[in-house]
């Protein structure tokens, strides 16, 4: 039996995907943030979809999601199996793989695509990734955009001790190693994998939103809540201790953020503070002002 101490982090609940849909017309994802039933409790996360895993046959057309804007947040690509090419109004862009993240700032205003990478697509495979909203504060919003392309080699993993797993720190810090991710507010992200029958005992920052998220596998978390394939557990703020027991092998990703305690205006791709900050982002959009994919 686990013993709780008053430094436990207390599991707020588990959720399962609030839908399984297809965006665009290359990615089947099941929505956890925020249709899991979850959202201001995951500041400054706004959106969290697991795309796949999912076979491609082999084919010649270009599949995905074409030309269309943000404003107002950052999107975060995490990528397990697949490829995928994406390219801004900014000139940015490049093709991401297995273990490489794509952290676009999308802030004043951009204009994207993200399509199955060519060659990858002519011989087909699983594609299996994670994209993630964050938001902006108020203060950024309307910042210079910007793009990270975060390769795998680059991102530091920690082997732990005994067996246990590995742990990549995408962002923020753990046991002494950084993440690459350069982040507007105090985000932490970490690619965790742990083996079967082994125990992690994680510190995560108290007064962050936290959660866990199970791509595969099941994890038990303070020695009552199972967690299992494309669940989400959400934890208090109070505290900073969570037990991760593998049952399986599990692969999970790891979230937390310091809240942005603002308002929040959403109208589709874009998100501000305000209504009339939206209308101006889709005036703005529609007047050509956040270019276009060249």
């Amino acid at each position: 039996m686990t013993t709780r101490t008053t430094t436990d982090k207390d599991v707020l609940g588990v959720y399962p995907a609030g839908s399984h849909h297809m965006v665009g017309d290359g990615f089947p994802v099941r929505n956890m943030i925020p249709g899991a039933g979850v959202e201001e409790q995951l500041s400054p996360f706004l959106l969290l979809d697991y795309m796949g895993p999912e076979y491609f046959p082999p084919t010649d057309r270009r599949l995905g999601v074409g030309e269309h804007p943000h404003r107002g947040f950052e999107t975060v690509t995490i990528m397990y199996q697949g490829k995928v090419a994406h390219r801004d109004s900014t000139g940015s862009g490049g093709v991401i793989g297995p273990g490489d993240v794509q952290w676009m700032t999308a802030a004043s205003g951009v204009v994207h695509e993200e399509l199955h990478e060519e060659e990858w697509a002519k011989h087909g495979g699983t594609l299996e990734g994670i994209q993630l909203w964050v938001n902006l504060p108020r203060s950024s919003k309307m910042s210079e955009p910007r793009y990270q392309t975060l390769v795998s080699e680059e991102i530091p993993t920690v082997d732990l001790d005994a067996g246990v797993g590995r742990l990549r720190v995408i962002a923020g810090q753990f046991r002494g190693r950084r993440g690459p991710a350069k982040t507007f507010s105090q985000v932490l992200l970490y690619d965790l994998r742990l083996n079967a029958g082994h125990r992690l005992e994680l510190s995560l920052p108290e007064g962050f939103n936290t959660s866990v998220f199970v791509l595969h596998g099941q994890v038990v978390i303070n020695g009552s809540h199972a967690v299992g394939e494309a669940e989400l557990a959400l934890f208090g703020h109070k505290g900073e201790r969570v037990l991760l027991d593998a049952e399986e092998d599990v692969i999970m990703l790891v979230l937390g953020g310091e809240p942005i305690n603002e308002p929040v205006a959403r109208y589709g791709p874009f998100v501000m503070n305000t209504k009339a900050e939206l209308v101006q982002a889709v005036n703005d959009y529609q007047a050509g002002k956040m270019g276009h994919v060249s």
